[in-house]
């Protein structure tokens, strides 16, 4: 496949390179020099140039078509990609050395490559292409982490919309099942008031049936009563209102048991009232602690809404200047509140906050990607229980931020690679990488430092943030 250029082919060759940018103004003897020691490469549509891992030996000049680069263990990682005209593949000083993904021609193409051995000689004798290349890395490597770091940035939001999706679907349900029964609940009231007015009341009976209506309403049912006790209470009280001839009592008894109405209560409102009135007078007054309790239900899910969409605004540090004084400690717990779904089984998270933190110089939202990705790979090294610790602390004219879990740990082979780009140990299709190497870079832009300690039972990042950051 590959086809030596002999030098009858150097003038085609030459006037090849004199359409890319990069070789066009070279001297005509430098250019026969490259010529000379380029091979030349054609490649079907679809057809694999490089598979990823393959040594990355030369420097590629592609003369037509196109070829992409995907790593096959991150599907839905950025790809990149080169074009006719462009210079690719293994560039001077550069510390690559083997294909990061796997290269596959969009459209037939035809490239020249050179090999490494030749790159001494290309340094000495033409320094200006030398430069070039340099500067073609340099937009290489600026071009590859503005990928990496909008692929990172799009994986962070995709944990927080699945976590806020967690967060919100249950009080969101809450609320339009409470709503639903609301408008059933508003009916079974009309009829029970419509029963009770059958019934000639003195002024002082209404009062004592709309205090008591009050005085229960007032009372706040407990979210998870023991059961027994609750079972108890309504046994009474249905035998109770069976003894009294109340009709329906298997309906009216366990309402009355959740708000706590004791047999007491209901005596005292008999004696006002007389057996006659007390069955619809009770259904009515149970029929407005449904709709009681209707309503909290709607309050307390739209107010957990609120929270979350609160949070989620801190969180991403919505209409605020993007440098600004930072509470650690609130950024953590926003962070875990999208984490809210997760913490749920059997995994716990215990916070260990210094109350006494100052307010560090950051950008907020970054540093609450570093969180998320930090807790993230904890409660996926936990999986279904464990312990996530969280502690905070003074660290001389700065602050230590540690985030640890009692997962199986890293493997010590495996540790020094943790932070390298798209680093994974999930397997194909399972993750996108641990973000790590973003968690790094955003720290470092902050002037700060990031370790991992790890063992069996026992992995902690530490993360040094100073302060204040240096004015530029």
């Amino acid at each position: 496949m590959d086809e030596e250029v002999g030098n009858e082919q150097v003038g085609s060759v030459v006037g090849e390179l004199r359409k890319i940018a990069v070789f066009a103004d070279l001297p005509e003897d430098q250019l026969a020099w490259l010529a000379q020691r380029f091979e030349e490469v054609r490649l079907d549509s679809g057809q694999v140039y490089a598979r990823q891992g393959d040594p990355l030996d030369h420097l590629v000049v592609i003369l037509e078509g196109e070829i992409r680069i995907q790593r096959h263990d991150l599907p839905d990682g950025p790809s990149f990609t080169a074009v006719a005209g462009q210079v690719t593949g293994l560039l001077p000083f550069s510390r690559l050395t083997h294909y990061v993904g796997t290269a596959r021609t969009v459209l037939p193409t035809r490239v020249l490559r050179l090999h490494k051995n030749h790159f001494p000689e290309l340094l000495q004798t033409m320094p200006e292409l030398s430069r070039r290349l340099v500067a073609l890395m340099s937009d290489r490597i600026r071009e590859t982490t503005r990928l990496e770091t909008q692929h990172d940035k799009l994986m962070a939001l995709g944990k927080l919309s699945a976590g806020l999706a967690h967060e919100l679907n249950n009080p969101a349900a809450a609320a339009r099942r409470a709503a639903s029964s609301l408008l059933e609940a508003l009916e079974a009231v009309r009829d029970a008031s419509l029963r009770l007015l059958q019934h000639p009341l003195t002024n002082q009976q209404r009062e004592a049936i709309a205090a008591l209506e009050r005085e229960a309403g007032q009372h706040l049912p407990s979210i998870s009563p023991n059961p027994l006790d609750l079972s108890d209470r309504e046994d009474r009280l249905t035998e109770w209102l069976d003894a009294r001839g109340v009709p329906e009592a298997w309906k009216i008894a366990p309402v009355l048991a959740e708000w706590c109405v004791e047999i007491t209560r209901l005596e005292a409102l008999a004696a006002e009232t007389g057996d006659a009135i007390l069955g619809p007078a009770l259904m009515r007054i149970v029929r407005i602690l449904v709709i009681y309790g209707l309503v909290r239900e709607i309050d307390n899910s739209t107010r957990r809404i609120s929270e979350l969409v609160h949070a989620v605004k801190e969180y991403s540090y919505m209409d605020q200047a993007s440098l600004q004084e930072v509470d650690i400690r609130q950024g953590l717990d926003n962070t875990l509140q999208i984490f809210g779904h997760r913490l749920k089984g059997g995994v716990t998270a215990r916070r260990d906050y210094d109350s006494d933190l100052p307010r560090v110089c950051a950008y907020g939202s970054e540093l609450n990607q570093v969180w998320t990705n930090l807790i993230d790979n904890a409660l996926d090294a936990m999986g279904s229980e464990g312990e996530l610790r969280i502690r905070t602390a003074r660290d001389l004219d700065g602050v230590l931020v540690e985030i640890g879990d009692n997962g199986p740990g890293i493997p010590p082979e495996i540790q020094p690679r943790i932070f390298d780009p798209f680093f994974t140990t999930k397997g194909v299709g399972e993750g996108t990488g641990l973000g790590l190497d973003t968690a790094r870079r955003i720290v470092r832009n902050h002037h700060g430092s990031i370790r991992v300690e790890s063992k069996p039972g026992e992995t902690r990042f530490e993360v040094h943030l100073p302060l204040n950051q240096p004015r530029p």
